[in-house]
């Protein structure tokens, strides 16, 4: 009932104006009555209680449903009509490739409660921003694969990245295959913007494909290369090795991040470098991301109307029929 009046609109608000004839009318009848008043002195009340019927404590009735009916019949007067609006979006969105590392010192300590639960958190903020773009999700260590293909069904992609954990590669950090993968993804895209936004908290060591390699191919395919270095200055609280029963060995290690080599992915690409050391910088990080890469949006408002005054108008008319009627039957009572 409430979105229905919250789209009702008037042909001639101005006629909503009468409807201060019938209130006025109907508080000068009340004052009337109430001066009328006469006050008896009795030396009992019982007779009078005894007396009281449903009749004569309705008295007042045929008056209200006079006064709802006479506004209900303002209200028609003034031409309601209920706007029906739609809208049709038309969104030239991006595709955009998260490639995330999943190394074991993703899990260093220097990040609370580490690196990758807070790259997770961070990642699936951004993609719940960004609904009109079709996203997808590589992930890279020793080796690395595609976890999503890109898709506008971003509940999908949040799932994934709730669910990545270290240790489901071979260990390593394979930046230019996590970085390769993500292009593969892209370089068949017909969209007018690819981006590939490549997280990662160490160096090149592993991996059949040389990260330069991979900044060239991105750069053939017109896909801009974002890159992100995750990790503290100094040491950090880092995975070192594993024991048998799967549970890692922590120690104080210095955090060592590519950044020239970083940094030179995205030049090559036409994309920018960014270093997190922080939860507040990663979440800055991808909200300049965001700023960056603006999706192109044109929204098209249609209304439709539909005249409503027969509503009122029948509602007004049965009220004032049902006064008359109470009025000359089952109260009879003299105006």
């Amino acid at each position: 009932m409430i979105n229905y009046l919250k789209n009702i609109e008037f042909v001639d608000p101005w006629l909503l104006l009468l409807g201060i004839l019938p209130i006025a009318w109907y508080l000068w009848k009340f004052i009337k009555k109430k001066n009328s008043d006469t006050t008896f002195t009795l030396s009992s009340s019982e007779p009078i209680e005894q007396s009281s019927s449903i009749r004569s404590q309705m008295t007042w009735l045929p008056d209200v449903l006079r006064l709802l009916g006479l506004l209900f019949l303002v209200v028609a007067l003034a031409r309601p009509q209920l706007t029906l609006k739609e809208e049709e979006v038309k969104a030239e969105g991006i595709d955009i490739m998260l490639a995330i590392d999943l190394s074991s010192s993703m899990l260093a300590k220097d990040f609370e409660p580490d690196r990758l639960e807070v790259s997770k958190e961070v990642a699936i903020d951004f993609v719940k921003k960004r609904p009109y773009d079709r996203m997808g999700l590589a992930v890279f260590a020793g080796e690395a694969f595609t976890q999503c293909p890109l898709t506008t069904d971003h509940t999908i992609l949040t799932d994934f990245l709730e669910t990545l954990a270290v240790g489901t590669l071979a260990d390593g950090t394979a930046i230019g295959m996590g970085l390769a993968t993500a292009v593969n993804r892209l370089k068949d895209s017909e969209s007018k913007s690819k981006i590939v936004i490549l997280l990662t908290d160490g160096v090149n060591n592993t991996g059949y494909i040389d990260p330069q390699t991979a900044s060239e191919i991105a750069e053939e395919y017109d896909v801009k290369v974002y890159t992100i270095g995750v990790g503290s200055q100094g040491n950090a609280l880092t995975p070192v090795n594993r024991r048998s029963n799967g549970q890692y060995v922590f120690r104080m290690s210095r955090v060592q991040i590519d950044e020239a080599l970083l940094k030179g992915i995205s030049k090559n690409t036409g994309g920018r470098y960014f270093r997190a050391t922080d939860r507040d910088d990663l979440e800055n990080i991808y909200a300049e991301i965001d700023r960056l890469e603006k999706t192109e949006i044109e929204v098209n408002v249609f209304k439709r109307y539909e005249d409503e005054f027969r509503n009122f108008l029948i509602i007004g008319l049965m009220l004032l029929l049902l006064e008359l009627i109470l009025r000359n039957t089952i109260l009879n009572i003299l105006d």
